[in-house]
């Protein structure tokens, strides 16, 4: 699974009230709309409870609260790889604000790229942080290699079209070297779309990456080596809705939708 979390935040599909959760926001919520509420309040625990619920051996997040990650690892029964993003210069500082009043910050409460790998594809045996670019923010990406041999590339790149294409051949290429001839999974942000960029081709022309999620969509997993079961897919928007029992009204966690995908070793049932 890949799925961008949006700092932990939630994000309501009515107009009105993503209005008012632009960062900046100091109220603590809920702020009522007809279907949907926007709560501006720390949702560690609803993120944990569907995470723990959704079926994957390995996850890979973007925009991810850096002070979750034990906790987040602890409830999923997994092992973790934190690669901190940008905006983390006033770590812990912004983690403790950003628990109090996402909306606050926004963005600014730090962020990560980090991976969860349950025991069925690990354990870990490296971590490794790339750093793609520094301007006009940083991205970066993070590696994982397991026992078992299968590699993971987890990144968030810039949201300019020709700046994202840039830094995911470089991403490519530096992935596929770590992976060597090993299995691997490059997946995450990518911040483009397959109808819109050329991008997707040289991936698969120059590094056998692939296959693209659909043309519309911004996050991907594209695999090396590995056979593709089931292809990576987006859930559904009203898949990530939750239940303010409180109000009786929906709670929409992140402005993405997870994708998910299944995958085997090339030859191996």
């Amino acid at each position: 699974m890949t799925w961008n979390v949006f700092h932990g935040r939630d994000w309501p599909p009515e107009a009105e009230l993503q209005v008012r959760a632009h960062k900046g926001n100091l109220r603590r919520g809920p702020r009522l709309g007809e279907h949907y509420e926007q709560t501006n309040w720390d949702l560690f625990d609803l993120f944990a409870s569907f995470i723990r619920g959704m079926d994957w051996d390995v996850a890979i997040f973007q925009e991810f609260p850096p002070a979750w990650k034990s906790r987040m690892a602890a409830a999923c029964g997994a092992e973790a790889h934190r690669a901190f993003s940008g905006r983390n210069w006033l770590q812990p500082l912004t983690s403790l604000i950003g628990r109090w009043r996402p909306d606050l910050l926004g963005a600014w409460e730090g962020g990560s790229n980090t991976t969860l790998v349950r025991p069925a594809a690990g354990p870990i045996a490296e971590r490794r942080r790339e750093v793609l670019t520094r301007r006009p923010e940083t991205r970066v990406m993070g590696l994982t290699r397991m026992e078992s041999g299968l590699c993971v590339a987890n990144m968030h790149v810039s949201t300019s079209p020709p700046s994202a294409e840039r830094e995911l051949l470089d991403a490519a290429e530096r992935a596929t070297a770590f992976a060597g001839t090993g299995p691997l999974l490059f997946g995450g942000d990518f911040n483009v779309r397959p109808k819109a960029s050329g991008v997707f081709d040289r991936l698969e022309e120059r590094f056998g990456l692939a296959p693209r999620t659909a043309p519309d969509r911004l996050s991907h997993l594209l695999v090396r080596g590995l056979e593709v079961v089931e292809h990576p897919a987006a859930l559904p928007p009203a898949a990530r809705d939750v239940p303010d029992p409180q109000t009786g009204l929906r709670i929409r966690l992140s402005d993405h939708n997870p994708v998910t995908g299944t995958f085997a070793r090339v030859g191996v049932g």
